[in-house]
């Protein structure tokens, strides 16, 4: 029976052996894993100092709400800014034309400056051979409390055109 116990002796070693060889290959997978799980969370975690994932994520909600909030403070701002830029005066058109018949060139003129709105102003000036009349209209929406001439709605029309 010496033998006989021997040999379960030696088989159980064998296989005390056997599953001490797969738990220390089981050990060293899961340490890699491990490792490597620890890799993703650094990467993840960053530069935060916190090293609890609740904390991590509630201080990117918390930083994605603050640029969220910033982001519409800068979408009202460029909706007043395109607003304002809208009634600029940034449309200029020049009219040249002949007043009199008698004078030999285009010296008198009509200078529309206006905005998207067609508010704004109109500038005339007649030359004659012994004087220039320089006259200034308010625009508002295309019209005018002073009556028009041909020419200035010219410079308006054109002035329009330039969008």
């Amino acid at each position: 029976m010496d033998g006989w116990n021997d040999q379960i002796a030696m088989a159980v070693a064998a296989g005390e052996g056997l599953i001490l060889l797969i738990l220390l290959v089981w050990l060293i997978v899961v340490t890699s894993k491990l490792r490597k799980v620890r890799e993703n969370q650094r990467k993840m975690v960053g530069e935060t100092g916190v090293h609890n994932m609740e904390d991590v994520m509630q201080a990117l909600h918390e930083r994605i709400a603050s640029v969220d909030h910033k982001q519409t403070n800068q979408n009202e701002k460029l909706e007043q800014q395109e607003k304002r830029l809208s009634t600029l005066k940034g449309r200029i058109s020049v009219h040249r034309f002949n007043a009199f018949s008698d004078s030999g060139s285009d010296l008198s003129f009509s200078v529309a400056f206006v905005n998207e709105e067609q508010d704004g102003v109109v500038i005339t000036g007649i030359h004659g051979r012994e004087q220039t009349f320089l006259y200034a209209k308010p625009i508002d929406k295309g019209q005018s409390a002073y009556m028009l001439t041909p020419e200035e709605k010219i410079a308006i029309s054109q002035a329009m055109q330039k969008g």
